[in-house]
């Protein structure tokens, strides 16, 4: 008792005085089950590339993505997003190889499949950038511009030849106009009505999204503001979020994750769908580089961070050290 009897009344502190004591009481929690891992395979290579902006993660070999997905499960992980690199002579204006029944997106699917089966969610990124010369998400038109609705009818293509691989998920992540509504009637009208659409509903036109540029192997040519949003607006995810919803989308998703917390916070609280949030790889870079230059404690940081996004309202968490934190779970 102080000088002022009892005051303090309210001692908050009680509740943080142990390591068990704030475990117990901890608001949320990670579990193995929120992560998803995105991985990169790539055509025409015989071991694993290191990405050199992103410590510890590769574009795997066929064999490797195989192996990688068996760790994740074993780790506890609930899925794993697939990136397709192509080789370089097979790219195009129309991205011939992302449609392609043998091109390097849909082989990696069915080699994962294979492996694990159900046992984890298999996603797919749902996209042309990775197949296009140009690096765009979508075909241009005579001018140079993404063309919308030529665009389109090429994620109608890809969805099909992805869900005839065996995917569980398909993610469209192009942000044309539309793209959830054709890619659902496509899916259906070739009986994939069990296939799911994770939409990229809020995608913004980012910085951090340079390594992930190194990890596809992009060609891009210029930039993509007239498609992804401008990170200054609100208001224009929630149109996109009640779009997206109209046209069926399962489940939704908010990229990047940090520097977008509170679109990512208003977006749980208006859905009652799933939602994800994609920890991309610039947020994965500089944690890594900072706690290279032992400038932060890598660890307790990958964990404030993911909690950070799990405490926003993510059901669902893609992040590059998803199977490492779930081991660690």
């Amino acid at each position: 008792m102080t000088k002022y009897g009892s005051f303090p009344g309210a001692r908050p502190r009680r509740l943080r005085t142990t390591p068990a004591m704030r475990r117990m009481v901890a608001e949320h929690r990670l579990h193995p089950a929120d992560l998803i891992l995105p991985a990169f395979v790539r055509e025409g290579i015989a071991e694993p590339v290191p990405i050199s902006a992103m410590p510890g993660v590769v574009q795997h070999t066929r064999d490797t993505l195989r192996k990688a997905a068996v760790e994740a499960v074993d780790a506890g992980v609930a899925g794993i997003m697939l990136f397709g690199v192509p080789e370089d002579a097979k790219k195009d204006g129309v991205a011939t190889a992302g449609t392609d029944p043998d091109g390097i997106l849909q082989v990696a699917i069915r080699d994962v499949k294979a492996e694990v089966g159900d046992d984890l969610v298999i996603m797919s990124d749902l996209c042309l950038d990775e197949y296009t010369d140009h690096g765009h998400c979508g075909v241009l038109d005579a001018e140079g511009r993404v063309d919308n609705d030529a665009t389109l009818e090429r994620y109608a293509e890809m969805a099909q030849v992805q869900a005839d691989a065996g995917v569980h998920v398909v993610a469209p992540s192009g942000m044309m106009d539309g793209q959830v509504g054709v890619i659902r009637d496509a899916l259906d009208q070739t009986s994939h009505e069990d296939v799911s659409i994770l939409a990229y509903t809020a995608k913004y036109s980012s910085a951090f999204y340079g390594p992930f540029r190194e990890a596809v192997g992009s060609s891009l040519q210029g930039d993509r503001k007239t498609y992804q949003q401008d990170p200054a607006n609100l208001r224009d995810s929630m149109v996109e979020l009640a779009l997206d919803l109209e046209e069926g989308a399962d489940m939704v998703m908010v990229k990047p994750a940090l520097p977008y917390l509170d679109v990512l916070a208003k977006v749980a609280d208006a859905v009652d769908v799933p939602v994800a949030a994609y920890q991309i790889s610039g947020e994965y870079a500089m944690i890594e580089a900072a706690a290279e230059k032992g400038w932060i404690d890598r660890d307790k940081a990958i964990l404030e961070a993911l909690t950070g996004i799990k405490r926003a309202g993510a059901d669902m968490i893609l992040t590059y050290w998803a199977t490492e934190v779930a081991r660690g779970l």
